[in-house]
């Protein structure tokens, strides 16, 4: 049994690293946001601040671990062995669950994962439990610690609404004190502003939250909560005077906000949801010192009451040691970037290439408030509506004085990372003061939308997109609460009627997981650096630039034409539904691609210098041909996979025989193509342009022989009609590309003659 405890202590510290890893990647977006998105301070400084701040903050979290122990379940109506099944069941569901939601970029929450992780593995084993005794059911909620449960859900549920609200309410205030030239006002306002900032963030961080710390003595904690008004009022004049100071010397009191409010929310994230993370293995390895502190009892039958006595705390070396785990791994993380740039996208205050598409409830949400607003502006005088709509004028903005972006350019300016910052440490640190695990992920998220609502960041031109945006990651916040929980009750459940079996499967599975995820993720940043053309956003774009990026992506289309159009008959003549479904799927992908370049065309565009506008017209057409080429290719995978789903009677051999050889010469000839685009080479593009005719007139020939057959011997509608949309929408598919390598003829012709 000591054998088995050592394992089990082995791998939850294992398991205690990966989560730490994929829940920092998850979080990161939490406190890095508003600092990278403000491009107030140079990215280095950033991370040091906030690894400082999550170092501090990991050795205050001592006071959250008792969520773990007995915050969802009655530790006393379980044994050792099913606290141990519950604690090995939500490491390795809440590790999978984070890891996919990190591939996917979509920040979820590990606070609401880990409470119905827990939650639904003290479920699984209370009901398995009553029914190996034949017990009643209705002892089930006995089991559950529901008023606990109940509380921890109505805060993180009523943390979203308010984190919005105080957000947009706080963000409205300060940009019409401020406008957007905020430059002016920070010697007179900015001075309050950085007084009343620090001092909510020094009162919430450094006093209500090190109340749950376990070193703090009771009587200073005592001092405290009956000098709540005196300290917060000195800390506002202390501030007041330090941001006069600063002011003084010479520097910008919103950068010295941003750092501090970083240092507040890295602190704050590391203070609450440590638990998250390293809970579970902390309580496991108390509930193991409780176990063996009773030699001789049975792991089945001893229960684990004491687990929840209140003066258990963890040991300060492991929350450090936690700490530096996730500061590696802040510097260290790939998938923490891209995170990331899921909220930033939907923060930004400019328009351009939106993440997410929109939807009929995004639209439907967006005509409300367009009417609710015209219904204002009627209603307010003209006056007091110009007098606001001035403060809202935002230079950065200005098409004529903005004509080229830079890649420094901010997605959003200071005053709204100030505040940002300011609102949620704040209200992470009062929750966390409270012992109620509020999702960080949830208020950073929320505040970041409700502050760029308020400031006129979703324009006519993006709103959709973003309120779509949002819905798609509070969506995915139920579904991470549904995934955590079915997950953990399927874990405890293989766990205890499997033992040590199950156990090393579920191991084995959970590192084919993680290696495959890592593998895919990688080749995901790659495919995406093509995909964004190979030039930095901001970056002047020459007209040798436009032709290398123009070919690569040519070349990289027909690479992937060739295999789609191939597979697609392939797939065809052998009735293959499950290759045309993948088919479908890739050629689906590809378009995506093209459309996402295509969106980002608007900023490609600005960025061109003087000698590259007339190539980049040649830039912009190529690509309109290329996505004719991926709808021919996507109406003739998908009547194929029509035909064959249906049931509808195979193409004859000679239909199949002559197709193939279509999907052959189609194969050289796009072979060719791409060689010629890969390696620039276009000494041979008359050549292959001929080819062109040759295959069509072969295409018209089948034509021809189909109507034949239909005159004398087919008999299968289906199979005709079938048959001539494959001819139809190759031949347009070999017009596109024709299209396309005239249109390099003729701008190589006028390349020349322009020098």
């Amino acid at each position: 049994m000591e054998n088995y405890l050592y394992l089990v202590l082995i791998t939850l510290a294992i398991l205690a690293i990966i989560d730490l890893m994929v829940g920092v990647s998850n979080d990161a977006v939490n406190f890095l946001n508003s600092a990278i998105g403000s491009k107030a301070l140079p990215f280095k400084s950033i991370m040091i601040i906030a690894s400082l701040g999550i170092l501090f903050g990991s050795v205050f979290s001592s006071g959250m671990m008792e969520i773990a122990r007995s915050g969802i379940y009655v530790p006393g109506k379980f044994s050792f062995d099913d606290v141990i099944t519950i604690f090995l069941a939500v490491m390795l569901t809440d590790i999978i669950l984070l890891d996919i939601f990190n591939y996917f970029g979509l920040p979820t929450s590990t606070t609401v994962s880990i409470v119905f992780e827990l939650l639904g593995a003290a479920v699984c084993l209370a009901a398995y439990n009553i029914v190996i005794s034949d017990g009643s059911w209705s002892t089930l909620s006995s089991y559950i610690n529901t008023e606990k449960a109940s509380e921890i859900v109505y805060s993180i549920l009523l943390s979203v609404v308010i984190s919005f609200s105080v957000g947009m309410l706080v963000q409205y205030i300060s940009r019409v004190l401020f406008t957007f030239q905020f430059e002016k006002k920070l010697k007179t306002i900015g001075v309050f502003f950085g007084g009343i900032a620090m001092a909510f963030i020094s009162y919430f961080i450094l006093i209500k939250g090190l109340k749950g710390v376990s070193f703090i003595s009771s009587d200073v904690k005592a001092w405290v909560s009956t000098h709540e008004l005196l300290l917060l009022a000195g800390s506002f004049v202390l501030f007041t005077i330090v941001s006069y100071i600063i002011n003084l010397l010479g520097y910008n009191i919103l950068k010295v906000i941003i750092g501090i409010g970083t240092f507040a929310l890295a602190l704050s994230f590391a203070g609450n949801d440590l638990v998250n993370f390293i809970g579970v293995p902390v309580a496991a390895v108390q509930a193991i010192d409780i176990f063996q502190a009773a030699p001789g009892a049975d792991p089945d039958t001893f229960t684990m009451g004491a687990l929840a006595a209140s003066d258990i705390v963890a040991p300060t070396w492991i929350l450090l040691a936690a700490g530096i785990v996730m500061v590696i791994t802040l510097w260290t993380s790939k998938k923490a970037k891209t995170v990331i740039e899921t909220e930033m996208s939907l923060s930004s205050q400019g328009d351009g290439n939106e993440k997410f598409k929109s939807n009929m409830l995004s639209r439907s949400i967006v005509r409300s408030f367009i009417k609710v607003g015209s219904g204002l502006t009627y209603l307010m005088p003209r006056t007091l509506q110009a007098s606001i709509d001035k403060k809202f004028e935002n230079p950065m903005l200005d098409a004529h004085k903005q004509k080229k972006r830079g890649k420094d350019e901010p997605m959003f300016d200071m005053i709204r990372a100030s505040v940002n910052l300011m609102v949620a440490s704040s209200l992470i640190a009062l929750g966390t003061s409270m012992k109620l695990p509020l999702s960080t992920t949830y208020v950073t998220f929320m505040v970041a939308m409700g502050s760029a609502f308020a400031d006129r960041a979703w324009g006519r031109e993006s709103a959709v997109y973003r309120v779509s945006g949002v819905f798609h990651v509070i969506g995915g916040w139920f579904v991470t609460a549904g995934c955590a929980f079915g997950g953990a009750v399927i874990f405890a459940y293989f766990l205890k009627i499997g033992g040590i079996v199950s156990f090393v499967v579920a191991l084995v599975v959970l590192a084919l997981l993680l290696y495959r995820n890592a593998k895919s993720h990688d080749k995901k940043i790659k495919a995406k650096a093509l995909q964004e053309l190979n030039l930095e956003k901001g970056d002047i774009i020459g007209l040798q630039q436009v032709i290398e990026t123009s070919a690569q992506q040519i070349s990289d289309t027909f690479s992937k034409a060739n295999i789609f159009y191939k597979e697609a008959i392939d797939s065809l003549i052998k009735e293959d539904l499950v290759s045309l479904t993948a088919n479908k799927k890739l050629v689906k992908k590809l378009q995506n691609e093209l459309n996402s370049t295509n969106n980002a065309m608007y900023d490609f565009i600005r960025n061109l210098d003087d000698t590259s506008v007339k190539g980049s017209r040649y830039y912009i057409i190529s690509l309109g041909y290329l996505q004719d080429m991926a709808e021919n290719l996507g109406v003739i995978n998908s009547n194929a996979m029509n035909h064959v789903d249906n049931n509808h009677k195979p193409l004859r051999i000679s239909q199949a025989k002559d197709l193939k050889y279509v999907a052959e010469r189609i194969a050289d000839w796009f072979s060719q193509i791409n060689m010629t685009y890969k390696r620039l080479d276009f000494t041979k593009i008359d050549e292959i342009i001929k080819e062109r005719d040759t295959i069509q007139e072969y295409i018209n020939n089948l034509l021809d022989k189909q109507i034949d057959r239909i005159r004398t011997s087919e008999n299968s509608p289906k199979n005709s009609r079938l048959y001539f949309s494959i001819l139809l929408e190759t031949n347009e598919l070999i017009s596109s590309t024709f299209k396309l390598l005239r249109l390099h003829k003729e701008f190589d012709s006028f390349r020349r003659r322009n020098g």
